[in-house]
């Protein structure tokens, strides 16, 4: 099972780990969206049409996974990095690692909040939307892990600021509506956060939630 699918020049990264454990992309059973911006779909055209390997996400972000350049957002991204210059660098990285090419996918529409995937890996979607109409995050309960999408993350590519947080407005349909969101996160209690970017949270999800409400929105 594989959770968002990164910018294309991910491609290089996932055959690596695929080797690792001694898989190829074929055994990848789905990709579960959290959300469908570019920066995780950049992959999922690929595995479908090279390797049969459906994405799956919720129904308000179809559109936005088959046109992933269609996103909403409350400010305008222009401005971010003469405000943040310390952001360019990852900019241009994500530029260099495709992010200006990315094909969107026909995701499958049947990711619903609160139940349970009948796919591997038991992972319950977590409604979470704010930073997209339909994101969610997903949750495996049985080792206290969410895969916390791009609702709750540890560095903002737009401000270069490190920390649990919400994404910047550059990239944010709703602000407001992704801090509200938080509470979903929380009421998890899951141990360990994996968020979309960033390193990993180990001090749980309410204190993760906790920091991003007092950091709010920029």
């Amino acid at each position: 099972m594989l959770v968002d699918a990164g910018l294309p020049a991910a491609w290089s990264q996932l055959l690596e780990v695929l080797r690792s454990l001694g898989a190829g992309p074929s055994d990848i059973s789905a990709v579960l969206l959290t959300h469908g911006h570019v920066d995780h779909v950049g992959v999922c055209h690929r595995l479908a049409a090279r390797h049969g390997v459906a994405s799956h996400v919720h129904s308000a972000d179809q559109r936005l996974a088959r046109h992933p350049y269609r996103s909403a957002h409350e400010a305008s991204p222009l401005t971010y990095p003469v405000r943040n210059p310390a952001t360019v660098p990852t900019l241009v990285r994500m530029v260099a690692a495709g992010a200006l090419g990315v094909k969107g996918v026909v995701a499958k529409s049947d990711v619903v909040p609160g139940v349970r995937l009948d796919l591997p890996g038991g992972l319950t979607p977590v409604w979470s939307p704010g930073h997209t109409q339909g994101h969610c995050a997903y949750f495996k309960a049985d080792e206290g892990l969410l895969f916390t999408g791009d609702a709750l993350v540890t560095y903002d590519p737009f401000t270069a600021e490190r920390g649990p947080r919400i994404v910047a407005g550059a990239a944010t349909a709703d602000s407001s509506e992704a801090l509200d969101s938080l509470a979903a996160l929380e009421a998890t209690g899951a141990a360990l956060l994996l968020p979309g970017h960033g390193e990993p949270f180990r001090d749980g999800a309410a204190a993760a939630a906790e920091q991003a409400r007092a950091v709010g929105p920029s």
